[in-house]
């Protein structure tokens, strides 16, 4: 462009983006895999042999895309636990870590998050922090929307906080009473803090609890992020598009924007 402003391969109607943080902007959905299979394989382990039963461990592959990705934690832990047939007490919120409630479990997640992030830092997904400058440069709103209550302090890691005019994280879900994705709740929240209708918000999830939540809440476009392989999943719940990068989304000089994984 003649001012030197990339363009962004985005609906014109679009005039505010809305991003997951884990996965999408950040490598820490590897983090949160990591905690999720230690914190399940334990549990998992433990009533096992208290049963006589076989241990059947946590696949961070299947179980962690189909059951906890992207879910707020104590949705994540009834969700995956379902799967196996397990039924635990809820709890209550202050549940110890070593509590064998749905709470109990979701903090010893938490803790387990927390404990990796401080060791080992946060990475950036480069394309992404170079798409998200580029939308500031064209003057289109942004936001995180993130069910983890971790978000400000991995945007603070990751030295990206500043890129974004809001966030609505799972502290924020918990304050307003908003529903975890799949429901539309936390992103049409996004959406009402920069001040636009959801039609004018582009939705950014590499979870597919995540653009159900984006397809449900009637979004202008919905982008579906595939780190792991399941393009075809992410398309069949909501995605318009589904990229590898966001950085395919600048269009080169070339004038080659992104090509849609599934549509080919």
């Amino acid at each position: 462009m003649a001012d030197g402003t990339p363009k962004l391969d985005l609906p014109e109607a679009i005039t505010a983006l809305l991003f997951d943080l884990d996965g999408v902007l950040t490598k820490t959905a590897l983090v949160h895999d990591k905690a999720w299979k230690q914190t399940f394989d334990e549990f998992l382990k433990k009533r096992a042999e208290a049963n006589g039963e076989e241990f059947v461990p946590f696949d961070s592959g299947a179980d962690y895309n189909e059951y906890v990705d992207g879910m707020p934690r104590y949705d994540g832990v009834r969700s995956f636990l379902k799967s196996r047939g397990i039924e635990l007490p809820e709890g209550e919120p202050n549940d110890s870590p070593d509590k064998e409630t749905i709470c109990g479990i979701g903090n010893r997640k938490n803790d387990l998050v927390q404990e990796l992030i401080d060791r080992d830092g946060v990475e950036v997904y480069p394309g992404s922090v170079a798409f998200v400058e580029a939308a500031r440069d064209a003057g289109l709103r942004r936001a995180v929307v993130s069910s983890s209550a971790n978000t400000q302090e991995v945007l603070q890691a990751a030295g990206i906080e500043d890129l974004f005019e809001e966030r609505i994280d799972g502290k924020v879900a918990d304050e307003q009473h908003l529903k975890g994705k799949p429901a539309p709740d936390t992103y049409l929240a996004g959406a009402k803090a920069l001040g636009v209708e959801p039609a004018a918000a582009c939705v950014f999830e590499d979870a597919v609890s995540g653009v159900e939540a984006g397809h449900a809440g009637h979004f202008g476009h919905v982008v579906g992020v595939d780190r792991v392989n399941h393009a075809a999943a992410l398309r069949e719940h909501g995605a318009d598009v589904v990229v590898d990068d966001l950085g395919e989304l600048i269009l080169g000089d070339g004038g080659a924007g992104s090509k849609d994984k599934t549509a080919s």
